[in-house]
């Protein structure tokens, strides 16, 4: 698309710009937030047509205002408003609340996008970027890792080998050496090719999610442009012509990951079998055999870290090549050396017997070291980008990122542990026929009680906190009304509702307490599970029989405290997908999540903003450049982000025709915060000498809107002062029932909405080109090109 021509708005005689009843068509693009909302209550009229779009993500608008560009002196004084409806991108049937399973990937893909601001550090930014890919890596491994902890050594080995937990569950008798009277599915190693294929059905699964989402978001194209220096730009890589299209990367991790999956598997279920011939006396074939296997999976381990490490994302420019061999090659390689895994275990070993546990101690401990390592190194280099250019609003000094990778590890830790046990308890109800899992994930279960207790503590202070503050605000909420007789008890819910609002603004400490307490926590069960077999000195045997105790009680609790967890998981997940106030209460949280592209975990939930911000683009740049009208896009929550992040997607030339109308934003509060190398304040003040104009709008009773707080010239004209919530104190002959406290919701009711959006719509150029009409020449139509 040619760039739209520079026009200089014209002035009256007077020196005023022209208002709005002068200045021709005008559109006003409402973009709803959390929650999602039906094109009727979106422009108040149930007679509603789509103008562009499908079932998933379109453009309404009232069916008075289909034809609203060939009518312009129909709406002298009023913009046309239209509606985009974009909830169908993040919500859907019940189904979908099993990516609520895949939590921890999500989490890992949002730390790579906090990282602190940094100018001229590519090198350490490439760094930060390569920690959380290798973070996300060692979270495929590790739930693959515990499918095959359940499948092949709980279920295969440990059950099917053990007559009394065999004759427990009659479905596992063809496996059962002692059962079937050894039948030729009961060897070892054939037992382990079986129960092989869960942890591999499981990768498949994730592999065609993730494929098919990919497909479904990341293949819609942005729009073609020129990229522009990033001095000019606001320097925030949501301005580049390829942010929005992450197609090369997802399919390379997609590969990675679906390898790095298969070799787990692979190697869980040959090098059981190669340990055995490893033995003395031993089959030498099958000895070398063996070695080969573990060569083989060792090396293709290596091709998938090499991948993983080689490329991050390319955003400067639309990235349209994919790696087809390495796509479709690595994964094979990986599937190929699987089935010679299945073949090399399933051969007859006489003498093989299936007793204790399969190594998954190693394993298990070895991950979590890496992950700690990993985040580790993770706050090294975020503390080293923040100090280069500190920013004061940036959440827990720059470590959000290293903080929220902390907590991705440990949501993984605890599921795999948990899963583990419970599937342990549930074969053997006694706990005396099977060993049971792996002692580190016992002990992993085991600090979940300690760390309910950290923050039913942080708790009880965030709640003294906020009873504190909630008398503060009876105070300035007497100020707010001042000739207003009072009424205490209507004080004292506004005040409360005010208290509660700022609790948002105590998230870093929630996350900074629990994510350090998780890694202590961590630390200590690594170092549990490492100390328990051996046998403590006699003057220590006491203390340690004391320590042991207590900690089989919150082993035995934190099993019990995950199995609940993990039900009441899924069904607020459930509810959260059906139930639009279920949704409205935690759906914040997961649409800032699905917000970002996937760039360090290909399973993670798909990216809605990849099919939502090129929608908007698309219809700006267009509606602009076919009407020469006047746009204000209008973005409440959620949308006032997709807003942002598409007016940058816009040309220079196309951006500066643009009004930008915010409302219950979490531009600043929530995104600015956590995000500021993409949201913080280099990059929202250029956003705001790029648009022709903003404003912003916000009460203190929003628990997720706030002001910009922009600073020098910006912010007296982007942040109007506080609204007032409610409207009217107590009953007046005009509102004779006492008035809602709207917090976050109905922007629209507050009569300074209009006024704003008026005032917006008189700042903008007046004198842009008017389509031509056949047969006419450019210009006579109505106001012409300067």
């Amino acid at each position: 698309m040619e760039p739209a021509q520079e026009h200089v708005p014209t002035q009256r005689a007077d020196g005023c710009v022209p208002g709005p009843e002068e200045a021709g068509t005008a559109l006003e693009l409402l973009v709803h937030g959390v929650g999602g909302t039906t094109p009727g209550q979106m422009l108040d009229d149930p007679r509603t047509v789509r103008i562009s779009g499908d079932d998933i993500a379109a453009v309404f608008r009232r069916a008075e205002d289909a034809d609203a560009e060939s009518r312009p002196d129909d709406y002298r004084g009023r913009p046309v408003p239209e509606a985009y409806v974009w909830c169908n991108l993040t919500s859907g049937n019940g189904t979908r609340a099993l990516w609520l399973l895949l939590l921890p990937f999500m989490v890992v893909n949002l730390a790579h996008w906090m990282r602190p601001t940094a100018r001229g550090r590519r090198r350490t930014v490439r760094l930060y970027g390569l920690l959380v890919r290798l973070a996300g890596l060692t979270l495929t491994v590790l739930l693959v890792a515990a499918a095959c902890e359940v499948a092949l050594d709980l279920v295969a080995w440990q059950c099917a080998g053990t007559r009394a937990c065999a004759e427990r569950h009659s479905w596992l008798g063809f496996l059962s050496p002692v059962v079937s009277d050894g039948g030729w599915w009961s060897r070892p190693g054939r037992r382990l090719v079986v129960a092989g294929l869960v942890p591999t059905a499981l990768t498949a699964l994730l592999w065609y999610l993730s494929h098919r989402t990919w497909s479904a978001y990341e293949s819609q194209q942005p729009m073609s442009r020129t990229p522009e220096p990033e001095e000019e730009t606001g320097r925030t890589a949501l301005s580049r012509p390829g942010f929005w299209y992450g197609r090369r990367l997802v399919a390379r991790l997609r590969a990675a990951h679906t390898a790095a999956g298969l070799l787990t598997v692979a190697a869980a279920v040959g090098t059981s079998a190669a340990r055995f011939d490893h033995r003395p006396g031993g089959s030498a074939l099958l000895d070398v055999l063996g070695r080969l296997l573990e060569a083989a999976l060792v090396v293709a381990a290596a091709g998938v870290v090499w991948v993983v490490c080689r490329r991050g994302r390319s955003e400067h420019r639309l990235d349209r090549e994919l790696d087809e061999h390495l796509v479709r090659r690595l994964p094979l390689t990986a599937v190929a050396l699987l089935v010679l895994a299945a073949v090399y275990a399933g051969w007859e070993r006489p003498g093989w017997e299936s007793a204790g546990r399969l190594p998954g101690d190693t394993t298990f401990g070895g991950i979590a070291l890496i992950q700690g390592l990993l985040v580790i190194a993770l706050g090294v280099v975020a503390h080293v980008l923040h100090r280069a250019h500190p920013d004061s609003r940036a959440a827990m000094r720059g470590l959000g990122g290293p903080a929220v990778a902390m907590l991705a590890c440990a949501l993984g830790g605890v599921m795999s542990g948990g899963v583990s046990q419970r599937v342990s308890d549930w074969l053997d109800g006694t706990g005396t026929n099977i060993p049971g899992p792996p002692v580190l994930l016992t002990w992993q279960a085991s600090v979940i009680p300690p760390l309910l207790l950290v923050l039913l503590a942080l708790f009880a202070w965030l709640g003294r906190r906020t009873w504190l503050l909630r008398r503060l605000e009876m105070a300035e909420v007497e100020r707010d009304y001042p000739d207003e007789p009072q009424d205490l008890t209507r004080t004292r819910r506004i005040a409360r509702i005010r208290a509660m609002a700022g609790l948002t603004d105590r998230a870093p400490l929630l996350v900074a307490v629990t994510s350090t307490t998780t890694l202590l926590l961590g630390a200590a069960a690594l170092v549990g599970a490492m100390t328990t077999d051996q046998t403590p000195g006699e003057a220590a045997q006491h203390t340690y029989a004391v320590v042991e105790s207590a900690a089989e009680t919150a082993q035995a609790l934190g099993s019990w405290l995950i199995g609940l967890g993990f039900i009441l998981f899924v069904t607020w997940g459930r509810r959260a997908y059906k139930d639009p106030s279920a949704r409205r209460t935690i759906g914040i949280l997961w649409d800032v999540g699905t917000f970002w592209p996937r760039a360090a975990h290909p399973f993670a939930p798909p990216c809605y903003a990849e099919r939502a911000v090129p929608d908007l683009t698309w219809r700006m740049a267009t509606w602009t450049r076919a009407t020469g009208g006047r746009l204000v896009i209008s973005g409440h929550s959620q949308g006032s982000v997709l807003a942002a992040a598409a007016a940058w997607q816009l040309t220079p030339a196309v951006r500066r025709r643009v009004a930008l109308l915010t409302y219950g934003s979490p531009l600043e509060r929530l995104y600015g915060r956590w995000f500021p190398a993409h949201f913080g304040p280099a990059a929202l003040s250029a956003l705001h000498h790029d648009v022709d104009c903003w404003r912003n709008l916000y009460r203190p009773t929003d628990p997720i809107g706030g002001p910009v707080r922009l600073t020098g010239d910006c912010g007296p004209e982007v942040d109007h002062e506080a609204l007032k919530d409610p409207l009217v104190y107590g009953r007046t002959p005009r509102h004779p029932l006492p008035a809602a406290i709207l917090g976050h919701s109905d922007y629209q009711a507050d009569p300074v909405f209009a006024e704003e959006r008026e005032r917006l719509l008189g700042r903008l150029p007046p004198d842009l080109p008017t389509p031509r009409r056949d047969g006419e020449p450019q210009g006579k139509s109505g106001r012409s090109s300067p």
